[in-house]
């Protein structure tokens, strides 16, 4: 029986214990099994993950092993081996309600047109709650908690990444929508996401800005929820602040790769000056929220040099 919907998780050494809950969201799910598929993505993980214990539980999983290291390849392959028309991503620290699937489900049967989705990721933290100063930084850590309104848009003029576009956890996306961020990824032209302890990000809004050009509506609905654990270490101004400068410069990747860049592109020898400049302005001794700002800031100004001019050289224009 072909499934109906496929979950695809990458996992790269995963933390046992939250990806064990991850694992028993799914058991719970009210949709059948014999409806859905597990398609589990072990992204280079060392150990590998043991796919033999894993299935005296999941009847309906799919192993793969992908050996490119990179958030975007685990789902690549992960899409490559699944059979439905409807895609579930999930992350190994995502525990996803029961009812997520079959939520997901009625979703596409309610806008034919609707191309990608997603709902709430609320914070389960590991030791309690954060200093406040983390509060800034809740996006960046995929979470969010637009309301109980139902949210659409589409592409627009000018071109604005819209507001309720889903973020990676927790992703659904019918498979024609998801189609031609896949083509475009052919080769080498992949923008990877995580790679083990590199923060860079992007590869989420890559597949959202694809279908918004290919014609899709993208949404928010509320009744999607998941808890996202979030482990200690990453609550750190350390950490906050490198995965700060991955996303900061991931985006100006992305807005490049989709002709919506805003900004001149940043000429190389330029930079250390912004930097400079850009370190008095967030006034960094303030505290470590200023400092994730800044670092923040750095991520953009690399990403901006990096920029290919017209001529070819980056920067050059600048």
């Amino acid at each position: 029986m072909m499934p109906e919907i496929s979950v695809v998780i990458s996992a790269h050494n995963p933390h046992p214990d939250r990806f064990g809950r991850a694992l028993q969201g799914l058991l719970r799910q009210t949709l059948l099994p014999r409806r859905w598929e597990l398609v589990l993505v072990d992204n280079a993980s060392w150990p590998p993950i043991d796919f033999a214990a894993l299935a005296h539980r999941f009847e309906n999983i799919v192993p793969i092993r992908e050996e490119r290291l990179g958030l975007a390849f685990g789902r690549l392959a992960g899409i490559q081996r699944s059979r439905a028309g409807i895609l579930v991503f999930i992350d190994d620290d995502n525990v996803v309600g029961p009812d997520y699937l079959q939520n997901s489900l009625a979703i596409f049967h309610r806008h034919p047109g609707l191309g990608l989705g997603g709902g709430k990721s609320l914070p389960e933290w590991e030791s309690g709650d954060p200093e406040a100063w983390v509060r800034e930084s809740y996006g960046n850590l995929a979470l969010r908690d637009l309301g109980d309104h139902e949210l659409l848009a589409s592409l627009s003029t000018p071109r604005v990444y819209p507001a309720c576009a889903p973020i990676g956890a927790g992703m659904i996306a019918r498979r024609g929508a998801i189609q031609g961020w896949v083509s475009r990824c052919a080769g080498d032209a992949v923008l990877t996401g995580r790679r083990g302890s590199e923060l860079a990000s992007g590869e989420d809004c890559d597949i959202v800005l694809s279908a918004l050009q290919d014609g899709w509506s993208v949404g928010y609905f509320p009744e999607l929820s998941l808890i996202h654990l979030i482990a200690s270490a990453r609550v750190t101004r350390e950490y906050l602040s490198r995965l700060n400068y991955g996303i900061a410069k991931s985006w100006i990747q992305v807005l490049a790769r989709h002709g919506i860049y805003p900004w001149p592109p940043a000429a190389p020898w330029s930079v250390p000056f912004r930097k400079a400049r850009a370190y008095f302005r967030c006034r960094v001794w303030d505290g470590p929220a200023e400092y994730v700002r800044w670092k923040g800031a750095c991520g953009q100004f690399d990403g901006r040099a990096e920029i290919p001019t017209s001529e070819g050289h980056p920067g050059r224009a600048y």
